[in-house]
Formats: structure tokens, sequence, C-alpha cells
């Protein structure tokens, strides 16, 4: 199971994670695109940072929404969410290309995210996008009890799936990931490794009411805006090898 973080996100003088420190563990960067963080110099230096460490870079495509960190769904068209994915990726992949490097594959951010785990046509229109860009880029997405299914959906577009674990997050008895406006939604450290742990050895999470919920998952996430978990990163490295 691969190791991997949301970069890039500071912007301007506002600064977010710890990305120098967290890009010596992990195995791939999903790299802000400017629409719910980051800038065109933040970037710029991401890329070349993860190039240093070998590091797999994706694009971290969001919704339009700097105020509110892409956490705030936005009611868009089929049209309009296929536009801005496009664009932040190609914004992306053409700095990536300057740097000889190779944009691999595309995270959603925050409530777009959600939106595309909770909603068919939100998927079904970033599985558009994608399959549209003029080179075929891999989708990750969460590992949940539907995960079969999705694969088949993307594989209709001609689209490869990475799924997901999350080492910070707590999970609801549907698989998703339990709301941030709920108490305990993200781990403390002591929660977190406990977490990584019952994912290496068993493949399953349990659950906010104590079930066991089983998830097959390729990579596992550690939120680079969750300081905790950024702090964690080390030892999280250590457990799953």
């Amino acid at each position: 199971m691969k190791l991997n973080c949301d970069l890039g996100e500071s912007f301007g003088s506002w600064t977010m994670g710890l990305d120098e420190q967290v890009m010596l563990h992990i195995d791939q960067a999903n790299i802000a695109c400017g629409f719910h963080a980051g800038d065109p110099l933040v970037m710029q230096n991401t890329l070349i940072l993860a190039k240093e460490h070998n590091v797999s870079v994706g694009a971290h495509p969001g919704y339009p929404d700097l105020v509110g960190f892409g956490r705030r769904s936005i009611n868009c068209s089929t049209e309009e969410i296929i536009a801005l994915v496009k664009y932040q990726i190609a914004a992306i992949d053409g700095v990536a290309k300057s740097l000889d490097i190779e944009l691999e594959y595309v995270k959603p951010h925050g409530a777009l995210y959600n939106d595309m785990m909770a909603k068919d046509n939100v998927r079904e229109a970033i599985l558009i996008a994608l399959s549209s860009y003029h080179r075929p880029l891999k989708l990750m997405l969460q590992a949940t009890p539907n995960i079969v299914q999705h694969r088949a959906q993307a594989k209709t577009f001609g689209i490869e799936v990475l799924s997901e674990a999350f080492a910070d997050r707590c999970y609801d008895d549907d698989g998703k990931l339990l709301s941030r406006t709920k108490a305990d939604a993200v781990h403390n450290k002591d929660k977190m490794l406990a977490q990584v742990k019952q994912l290496k050895a068993q493949g399953s999470v349990t659950t906010v009411s104590g079930k066991t919920l089983h998830l097959n998952a390729d990579s596992l996430c550690v939120h680079g805006d969750n300081i905790e978990g950024v702090q964690a990163i080390e030892a999280i490295r250590e457990l799953i090898g």
C-alpha cells in the first residue's frame, strides 16, 4: 500500500502544511491546482520538491473556493465540472511537463471529492473530463464497499482507478468519511496509528459506531492540512513499510 498526501496548498503569504517534511516519507503527492488552494509558484516548487524525492504527482483539483478551502459544495452543471477539472489538470500538467515530470493521476479535493463519491452525475462528469483529456490519467477515489462498481464505471470511460483509505479520518458506517462537522471526525495521533495498523494487518477500519468495515485500498492518505497527521507521517511510513 502506497502513502499519499495533499500538498502544495499554501498560496501568497499564507502557509498550509509541512510539505518539505512530508515529501521525505510519501509515494504520491496530490498537488493543489489553484482553485481551492495553491498558486503558480507554490505549484512549481511543490513539483520540484516531489521530483527531488522521486515522488509520483497527481492533480488535486477542487471547486473554485479559496475562501472555504474547497470544502463547500457548489452546485455546478456537468459542463462546468468537466471544464473546471480539465482546466486545473491542464495547468499542473503544463508546469510538470516544463520540469520533465509526468503527471500520473487526478484526485479531486474536499467537497468535489465528497460529491464525486456521493453523486453519480458528479463522478460521471469527472470521468468525462479525464477521458476527454489528451492522454489517459488515473482517478484516485475512496475505497468504499462500492469500489467494484466504481471501477466498472470508470472502465467504461477507459479510466483506471486508484482506491484510497484514510489514516486520519473517522469512517461512518456506510463507508463514507464522517462529516467534519461531527465530533471526532479527525483522528488524533493515537487513533490514527491504530487505524493504520488495522488497515495494514486486517484490511479494515472500525467505524464510528464500532462496526468493522473492510476496504480494498491501493493507497493510504494523510491530509496535508492536518498538522497532527503530518507530524505522524514518519511513524505511519514505518507501519505500512
